[in-house]
């Protein structure tokens, strides 16, 4: 069950839906390689929350950051976490990595963690170089073959590039953008996560 979306949640859903269906039929989203790696998707993201009783906890995700430390997701628990699923090779991705790195900052005094997980980049030379060019303040676990969004099976799963996922303080997946998002979408996301009650429904592992 989907509970009701804030006003301007909902205004943004109805264009990113709109946007998506747009981008699909004009080709825009794209295959990567040969070897049957998820393409990025175009567009203005689609919003999907997801009412308390619905969240569920994922699996563990951890692994190594691209500065080569280790960070895992329940590190956080107590705090909202935003977690953005990316790649250097992905232009979706290079459009919206201000608005992320400029949430992330606006953010941060209210105690919200920004994570992301960089996918399929063979290399972490790349996704350094983008880091510093868009200044990103904040960690990415290194996923070269997209392993730790396994994790995600059975919640709100980030099968696209880009993806972002909110997770409320109790480590439950809470709500989730396919496609491009907004600051807009970013900010009434996580006010929204972070007002809600915390139940205690929906408190398993989607693993």
């Amino acid at each position: 069950m989907i509970r009701s979306l804030p006003a301007g949640l909902r205004r943004g859903a109805a264009v990113g839906a709109a946007a998506l269906a747009a981008s699909a039929l004009a080709g825009c989203s794209n295959q990567i390689g040969a070897s049957g790696n998820q393409g990025f998707v175009g567009g203005t993201g689609t919003i999907t929350p997801l009412a308390v009783a619905d969240r569920k906890q994922p699996g563990t995700v951890a692994g190594t950051t691209l500065a080569g430390r280790r960070v895992s997701l329940a590190d956080f628990r107590g705090k909202v976490v935003v977690v953005n699923v990316w790649g250097s090779w992905c232009p979706p991705c290079r459009a919206e990595a201000p608005t992320l790195a400029a949430a992330a900052r606006e953010l941060a005094p209210r105690g919200v963690v920004f994570l992301g997980i960089n996918s399929r980049d063979p290399e972490r030379a790349g996704p350094r170089a983008f880091d510093q060019r868009y200044q990103i303040p904040y960690d990415s676990i290194y996923d070269p073959g997209g392993r730790t969004l396994l994790a995600f099976h059975g919640t709100l799963s980030p099968n696209s590039i880009p993806s972002t996922l909110v997770i409320d303080k109790q480590g439950r997946v809470a709500a989730s953008v396919v496609g491009t998002i907004t600051r807009t979408t970013i900010v009434d996301l996580v006010e929204d996560v972070a007002r809600t009650p915390s139940g205690r429904a929906g408190g398993g592992t989607g693993t």
